[in-house]
This record gives structure tokens, C-alpha cells and sequence, in this order.
């Protein structure tokens, strides 16, 4: 089989579907074997109806709609397992990665690589967003040892099986840059064109980027933690020196309860650190799927259904009394 999979995660995207399946269609309709897998998040607005008349009119367009929103890393995961091309490009529905450029990643992806990323050229984001997204990187691979591919974006072509791979991890966590090279997978990146959306608003929260930047920190490396265990035998070691020196009066009342200041904020910032650690854990092992789909027009998984598959049929109807016989 040949080809290429389109996966489009739409959130509310109404106004923008029509547009990305014309740019998708228009850039790369002359690939055999291409497929529009469009993944509805759950969308509030008609984002779904749209898609379901572009199915209806191209047979190449296939869609998955969620129950309710569950979040992007659920559509991409939904994405990568239902593809059903031997390649797979991720794009935004806002069109912000122009399609055209999908054939820059394809050439490069055609030197045997495996995953190939797009790194944003002269990015048209909000400043908060370029100094997070640079920052978090740099400090996972120069402080933390994380290989993450420098300015990798969510704009990427990936050979389908790897991908498949990546997405059915048994981890919560979210960061697909981080996986591709945790499990050997040969990547590079390529810098590609960024354009400002044209419709519809940005989902971009600033809880989000921090959310994204923990998931990566305390995600892939136990440093941190490795950091917290020699501070706080050095803090212990600290504390009972001082200790004995107070008793001998060599340091001041003021200067003990500085020092004990400073050791219960550590120990509250210590505590927070664990708990992350152990929120992340928890979500590791929580058996609840991350998405479960109402509607495609394929067939899909029993357990990805929300009914588990089960045939809808209509709730009983009240019965009208029988007439008594005079």
C-alpha cells in the first residue's frame, strides 16, 4: 500500500474545515493513496456537519468525532491508530503550517528517517509562546539531558507504523517530541514556513504551556528529584550545624529563624516537587481510555466507542391502555 494519511484535529474549527480541505486537497491531492482523517474534538460549533458533507462528496475524507473534548494528545493518539496510509502528516486545521510545506518533510523523509519535524521560520506566535516553547527546550537538553529535537513542532511526517508506536506508549505523557527519540526513532527536523491563523481564535492558554513544560521537565528525567535528595542532605547537614551553634550562642535567635524560614519553604517546594512526580505516575496507570469516540464514518475499535460498540436502538415508547370492552 502507498500513500499518505492527513491527520486534521479540529476544535471548533467550523469556519476553517472547508479551507483546510482545499488547501490539503490542492497541495498534495496528486499523491495515490492520499486520506483526509479529520479528528473532531469534540467541537461545539458545526465543525462536525462540515466534515460530515466533505465525506459525503470525497471518498479520501475520513473522520472521527469524540464524545466530548478530551484534548489534543487524545486526537493525534486517535489520528496515528486509524490512519490507514503507510505515511501520516500531522497538520493544524489553521492552516498556520501551509500544506505545500508537507512536501519539504516528505523529501527529507525519503533519506530513510523515520520522523521528521517542522521548525517554525520567523514564528507568528505571541512572544509568550516563543520564549516558553525555546526556554523549555533548551532546558531539557542542556540541564536535564532530555533529547528533544530543538524548535520541534507539532508539524511533522511520520512513517504511520512508528507512529503508531509512539501514540500506544503506556504513558500519559504527552510530548510525542520526546518519544520519537526515546524508543530510537531515526528523526531530524527541516524549517518550514509559518503563517498567522486566518480564521477562527487560537486555543493557545498560558496553563496549557506551563502544563506542557512540566509534562517535558519532570516527564523524561528524574534530575529534579535527583537534585531534591542531595539539596536536602545538605539542608539537614545545615540545619543541625546551626543547631549546635545556637546552643552555644555563636549565631543569633534572628538567624536560626531565617534559617528555619528557608528550610520550610524548601520542604513545602520539595513536597510539590514529589507530588508531581506522583501525579504523573498516577496517570500512567489509570485504566480510563483517553478518548472515546460517538461517531466515524468507518468502522473503529469496540472499546474506543462510547457505547462499546453496541447497536443504537430507539428507548421504549409508552404504550396507550386498551380500550375496555362495554
Amino acid at each position: 500500500m502507498t500513500g499518505l494519511t492527513a491527520i486534521l484535529p479540529c476544535y471548533n474549527e467550523g469556519e476553517q474545515v472547508d479551507v483546510a480541505y482545499r488547501s490539503v486537497t490542492g497541495s498534495l491531492g496528486a499523491i495515490d493513496g492520499l486520506e483526509l482523517l479529520f479528528i473532531d474534538d469534540g467541537s461545539r460549533d458545526d465543525t462536525l456537519a462540515r466534515i460530515r458533507a466533505l465525506a459525503e462528496k470525497d471518498s479520501r475524507v475520513r473522520y472521527v468525532s469524540f464524545a466530548r473534548n478530551f484534548g489534543l494528545v487524545a486526537a493525534v493518539t486517535a489520528g496515528f491508530r486509524y490512519a490507514s496510509r503507510p505515511w501520516a502528516v500531522q497538520l493544524d486545521a489553521d492552516l498556520q503550517f501551509p500544506a505545500e510545506e508537507t512536501w519539504k518533510l516528505l523529501d527529507t523523509a525519503a533519506e530513510g528517517y523515520d520522523v521528521v519535524f517542522g521548525v517554525r521560520q520567523d514564528r507568528q506566535d505571541s512572544w509568550v509562546r516563543r520564549v516558553g516553547a525555546a526556554g523549555t527546550h533548551s532546558v531539557a537538553r542542556k540541564v536535564l539531558g532530555i533529547e528533544v529535537p530543538q524548535g520541534a513542532s507539532s508539524f511533522r511526517v511520520v512513517r504511520t507504523a512508528v507512529g503508531r508506536t509512539i501514540v500506544n506508549l503506556p504513558t500519559a505523557n504527552s510530548h510525542f517530541v520526546a518519544k520519537a527519540p526515546q524508543i530510537g526513532a531515526r528523526y531530524t527536523t527541516v524549517p518550514v514556513a509559518h503563517r498567522p491563523r486566518t480564521a477562527g481564535t487560537s486555543k493557545f492558554r498560558f496553563g496549557r504551556l506551563a502544563g506542557d513544560a512540566f509534562e517535558l521537565l519532570l516527564g523524561f528525567s528524574w534530575r529534579p528529584l535527583n537534585f531534591l535528595y542531595g539539596m536536602s542532605a545538605v539542608v539537614v547537614f545545615l540545619a543541625l550545624l546551626l543547631g549546635v551553634l545556637g546552643l552555644f550562642g555563636v549565631v543569633s535567635a534572628s538567624t536560626l529563624v531565617a534559617c528555619g524560614l528557608f528550610v520550610s519553604a524548601l520542604g513545602v517546594a520539595s513536597t510539590a516537587l514529589v507530588g508531581r512526580y506522583l501525579h504523573r505516575r498516577m496517570l500512567d496507570a489509570r485504566t480510563r481510555r483517553i478518548y472515546y469516540v460517538r461517531e466515524a464514518n468507518f468502522p473503529v475499535a469496540d472499546e474506543d466507542m462510547l457505547d462499546g460498540g453496541t447497536a443504537s436502538v430507539p428507548p421504549p415508547a409508552r404504550r396507550l391502555p386498551l380500550e375496555v370492552a362495554s
